[in-house]
Formats: structure tokens, sequence, C-alpha cells
């Protein structure tokens, strides 16, 4: 019961001092998540110790269930963040994104690991698309607050949060192939691939999602109408709305990352952008208050002693994965991406694709399933290494974006 105290405790002082200090750390390049998990190593048992993981039960599956809660929320808020239509609007580029980079991405990041560790192909491809998917609650630190709004174009904003809400849950067919290989003969393991993942998960959750997201608005509107809502409901109502979707299409097996994304899409296509906008500062400290704990919680659970064993070529790994997983594909596609026409965008989405939670959840699922705990290690060791870099190089490289394009 302490080991729980203790732990609210340091969730929440992490909190209200990142949010006391937020104008600041941005200003000089620290982004929250990067803080927060420098929060979880200081205070976990490589250090101060006084977070003892070890007294927690199974961790793991704490860390699996608020990453879970986290990125719900996450979704919702990045969905309602984009403008009303955005994804019909734009559906060409986001199609390529999802469709054709997403896959490539997952095999730029499987091919070192295939060279660097001497794995079987199916055991890389498991690891490439574990940490394939680009992450909406780093990026979101990336492209909200006065310096993004200031230097980077809306448009680009906008893309980049649009492709890590999609790809989060899309990527989940290309994380189940090669588990499904790995313990099933080929032909059951497409059938199931195709039938259970694909049609079932990925297309029930869009189903469920569509019509929970279009019930809630509509709902709301008569609401509206008839007077029975007050204000400053909206803010719970879209929370609510996040977490009955997760718990919705997870009772149903599918996909609760998709669902929750696709909610609210359909929620924001029906009720527009007036009600979020007058409350985008509560949203985003609503987003703080469910997203940051997770990211100190990883850093409680990082596995060093693992990561030290791996040796050389864990750096090897981290450096090809960072530098080759993204921009590669994007400039192989460019033709394709009429939102990239640019260059300074395509460059500024080609670094900035981090690995976060959407992996986390990936690399806990995967290692379990497949019973190789390499799959945490590496998968853990590159989330880190994205929080870390992408959060600190955000700020001068979005200041320099904005020095480019003002020179145009």
């Amino acid at each position: 019961m302490q080991q729980l105290y203790l732990g609210l405790m340091a969730a929440t002082a992490i909190i209200l001092l990142l949010g006391l200090l937020s104008r600041p750390l941005k200003r000089y390049g620290l982004a929250a998540p990067f803080l927060a998990l420098l929060g979880g190593v200081v205070l976990g048992p490589q250090l101060l110790g006084l977070l003892q993981p070890d007294g927690w039960g199974r961790p793991q599956l704490l860390l699996e269930k608020a990453a879970q809660l986290s990125l719900a929320i996450g979704l919702m808020s990045v969905a309602l963040r984009l403008p009303a239509g955005y994804v019909a609007k734009h559906w060409r580029s986001l199609l390529v994104l999802v469709g054709l980079v997403l896959p490539l991405m997952c095999l730029c990041a499987a091919l070192p690991a295939y060279w660097l560790f001497d794995l079987s192909p199916l055991l890389a491809l498991l690891i490439g698309a574990v940490v394939c998917p680009t992450d909406p609650i780093v990026a979101t630190s990336i492209v909200t607050g006065e310096i993004a709004e200031r230097d980077l174009d809306e448009p680009l904003r906008h893309l980049i949060s649009a492709e890590s809400g999609l790809n989060d849950g899309l990527a989940l067919p290309l994380v189940m192939l090669p588990l499904l290989l790995l313990g099933l003969p080929p032909l059951e393991s497409g059938r199931q691939w195709l039938v259970m993942v694909v049609f079932w998960e990925i297309g029930g959750a869009v189903l469920f999602g569509l019509v929970l997201g279009w019930l809630a608005g509509r709902l709301l509107r008569l609401a509206e109408g008839r007077h029975f809502i007050e204000r400053p409901s909206f803010m719970s109502y879209t929370v609510a709305l996040s977490l009955l979707a997760l718990a919705g299409a997870e009772l149903l097996h599918t996909d609760g990352v998709v669902a929750v994304f696709v909610a609210g899409l359909a929620f924001d296509r029906m009720v527009g952008g007036k009600e979020r906008a007058e409350e985008e500062r509560v949203q985003a400290a609503m987003d703080q208050f469910f997203t940051l704990p997770i990211f100190m919680l990883l850093g409680v659970l990082l596995p060093w002693g693992q990561w030290l064993a791996l040796g050389w070529p864990a750096v090897a790994l981290v450096v090809a994965v960072l530098l080759l997983r993204r921009l590669p594909a994007l400039l192989l596609l460019r033709p394709l991406l009429p939102a990239l026409r640019l260059r300074r965008d395509l460059l500024f989405a080609g670094w900035f694709g981090p690995i976060g939670i959407a992996a986390l959840l990936y690399a806990l699922l995967a290692s379990e399933r497949s019973g190789e705990p390499l799959v945490w290690h590496l998968g853990s060791l590159l989330i880190c290494a994205s929080v870390i870099v992408h959060g600190l190089s955000a700020t001068p490289l979005t200041r320099l974006y904005g020095r480019c394009r003002r020179r145009d």
C-alpha cells in the first residue's frame, strides 16, 4: 500500500511541476514525455529506489493497462483537434502514409535488427512491426504549444497528428502476422490473420467506432437543443466517450485503439469545432494528467541489465532505426504525397515519427505471446531512445523550420 501512495504522489508531483514550468521547459527544448520518463528513472530502483516494481505483482500488466488508458485519452484528443472532415479531405496522403509508408517502416526497422542480432526473419519482422507506428502522445508534444503554432505550418501539424492517430491501430495486422506465423502453420496463420485480425479486429473496430461516435454526437446535439447539458460537461463527455469506445471494443474483441480514434473522428464530424475551441487548454491539461504517468511508469520498469547485456549492437540498432526507419520511405514515396510537396515539410515529417505508447503496447503483447523477451528488451530500448531524441530535438528543429519558412 505504501508503494501505491508513493507512486501516486510521484505521478501527481511530476504533472504539477511540468504544468507549472511548461513554458520555460518548452523554450529550452525539454519535452514533457522525456521529463516524465527521466523522473521515473530517477525514482526507480536504479537510482533513488523510492519506487520498487518488485512488490507490484505483475508490473508489466499494470504498464499495459495504463498504456492502453493513456493511448485512448490521447487518441481522442488528437481526433478532436483535427479539423472536422480532415481525414476524408486528405485521404490520399493518409492512405499512402498508412498503406505504404507504415509497412516500409516495419521493414526498415526489421532489417538492422535481423543483421545485428542474427534473428530469424519472422522475429525481426515482429520487432520491426512493434516499433513502426508513430506515437500520437509524443507527436502531440511536438506539434502543439506556442512554438509549434508559431513556427510550423498548420497543415503539417495536422498531417503528423492524423497519421499518428491512424497508424497506431492499423499497425496491429503487421504485428499479428509474424506472431501467428511463429506459432501456427502458414495456411492457418493466413486464415486467422485475414478473418480475425483484418476483418474482425480492425474492420469491427472501425464500424463500432463510427456508430458510437455518430451516436454520441447525435445525442450531444439533442441534449444541447433541449438545453439538457451545460457547457462545462463537454470535457467529461469526450473523456467518457474515449473510455466507452475502448471498453466496448475490448469486450467485442476488436481493436480498442482503432475504435477510439474512429469514434473521435465521427464525433468530431457531428459536433463541429466550436465546442472544443474554448476548451483546448483544458483538453491539454487532461491529456497530461492521463498520459505523463505512463512515461514515469516506463522509466521505473526499464530493463537496464538486459540492455547492457545486448552490447554494441543495441547502440547500432538505435542509430539505424532512428535514422532509417522513416525518412527513406517518405523520400521514396514523395510523388504520392501531395501534403508533403515542400522539402522542409518532408524532412520534418521524415524525422518526427516518434516511437511511443502504441509501440509499448505492441512490445508487451508480442513479448508475451511469442515468449521472446528480446522483443520487450529491444522494443523498450527503441521507445526510450525515441522519446529522448525526438523530445530533445523538437524545439530546435521546430525553430529551424520556422526560420526556413519565413525566408521563403
